[in-house]
């Protein structure tokens, strides 16, 4: 059986596959570049973990308060030495994206003090920790006041905006580096760094934390590298290279770790205690993986910008500009294009493929959100994964891929759900 034959066999038609084919023989200097900055990723991986000697040892279990958990230490060092840190806090305790952010929040802001946003609208399950949206123990029932500048219509800083912005009272400036559920572009780690270095010549005393979910490995160097007091992410996205079955991570100043320690475990606790429960070669191996799995998820979100582009709908990134992160936004303008990409997501998963994902009301968001995920680790979009607000513009935002060839199957199976439910006509293939 040939390889165009195996697709068939999986549900794909002829029409399809060879559109998806004449797409990827056009990105061969594309995916080659993806490729080169996997490599020096993971040379960077590879020297921290050899310069921390990390041995059989550190993978062993520890319950408990975890006091003396070696292993836990040397991989909090391995995440700094990589991300070019002071230190870092690396813990299954850590449960999402959300609360590692929630946790760096906490952790710096004080009754009085005000949290910045310069790029616009936070991801939707921050508001509720901010207090956009009311909501029991929110930044905003303690006193945290929050003041917002959105980006101009051509996506840049508004530094007019952000320099009035700025008082006595802002504390820390938090940049989510990737778009959410929003359709504006993702910011580089130059950009980031431009923002940074403007908002500390106005206070250099101006903690600024990067919401780096989604970030990780896309390019040679992350926003701790350009002046970044923290960054924060989730390990079951780009770090925990599709093995990590839980946690978080805060990378940045001691000073900030510090403190993040505190408010995760207890005042005078800090990084003493938190065991690993057995997990952590999963963690180790995760890490080491990321800069490969990021790569194939990578090729599938440029893979998929030039096929729905090449259809007519309008894709976040376009199919030639630089990529910032492993997330692709594709905009439907009906919630059947939504719908009918998330089955065919589903449809090529490892896992629950056979599930049909419908809209729901999720915790945490303020419309019907339909997601489509058959992982290995519940709810990791480093995974092949799709998900999307059923709301104006009926945008989808695809992401993740343990395997370059799983996300093109995946891309594949969504425009063939999108030509089985009528929403693309199979003749626009060939034009």
């Amino acid at each position: 059986m040939s390889t165009k034959e195996i697709y068939l066999e999986a549900g794909i038609s002829k029409e399809v596959y060879e559109f998806g084919e004449q797409i990827i023989e056009q990105l061969k200097d594309r995916f080659s570049e993806v490729d080169h900055i996997a490599e020096y990723n993971q040379m960077k991986v590879l020297r921290a973990m050899q310069k921390n000697r990390v041995c059989a040892e550190h993978f062993a279990a520890t319950t408990g308060y975890g006091y003396n958990d070696a292993g836990r230490d040397a991989l909090e060092q391995v995440y700094a030495d990589c991300f070019h840190t002071e230190a870092a806090l690396v813990r299954p305790q850590i449960t999402c994206g959300t609360h590692a952010l929630a946790v760096a929040l906490s952790a710096i802001l004080r009754p009085g003090d005000e949290l910045l946003s310069p790029v616009g609208k936070p991801y939707d399950t921050l508001e509720e920790v901010i207090g956009i949206r009311d909501s029991i123990g929110s930044l905003k029932e303690f006193n945290i006041s929050y003041a917002q500048v959105d980006l101009l219509p051509d996506n840049s800083f508004d530094y007019e905006g952000i320099k009035n912005a700025i008082n006595e009272r802002t504390k820390l400036v938090t940049i989510q580096r990737s778009k959410g559920y929003a359709t504006r572009k993702t910011l580089s780690v130059k950009e980031i760094g431009e923002l940074i270095s403007f908002i500390k010549g106005i206070r250099n005393d101006i903690i600024c934390m990067v919401d780096n979910c989604y970030g990780e490995f896309v390019e040679m160097i992350e926003p701790s590298d350009v002046g970044a007091d923290m960054i924060v992410g989730s390990l079951i996205k780009n770090p925990g290279g599709g093995l990590a079955p839980i946690g978080g991570y805060i990378c940045g100043t001691k000073e900030c770790v510090d403190k993040c320690a505190y408010r995760l475990s207890a005042p005078g606790l800090g990084q003493e205690v938190g065991a690993n429960l057995g997990i952590l070669p999963s963690f180790y191996q995760g890490f080491f993986l990321a800069p490969t799995v990021v790569s194939g998820a990578l090729k599938g979100a440029i893979f998929a910008a030039n096929i729905y582009e090449k259809l007519g709908f309008k894709v976040i990134p376009n199919s030639t500009e630089s990529r910032h992160d492993i997330i692709q936004a594709v905009e439907f303008g009906t919630p059947e294009g939504v719908i009918s990409f998330c089955q065919g997501i589903q449809a090529a998963a490892p896992v629950d493929s056979y599930v049909t994902p419908e809209p729901w009301d999720m915790p945490g968001y303020d419309s019907p959100v339909i997601m489509a995920a058959g992982a290995f680790v519940q709810g990791s979009s480093i995974e092949l994964s799709a998900d999307g607000p059923i709301k104006p513009p009926y945008a989808v935002y695809f992401q993740g891929g343990l395997t370059w060839y799983h996300a093109k199957f995946g891309i594949l199976m969504s425009l063939q759900k999108l030509v089985d439910n009528n929403v693309i006509n199979l003749e626009n293939l060939s034009k």
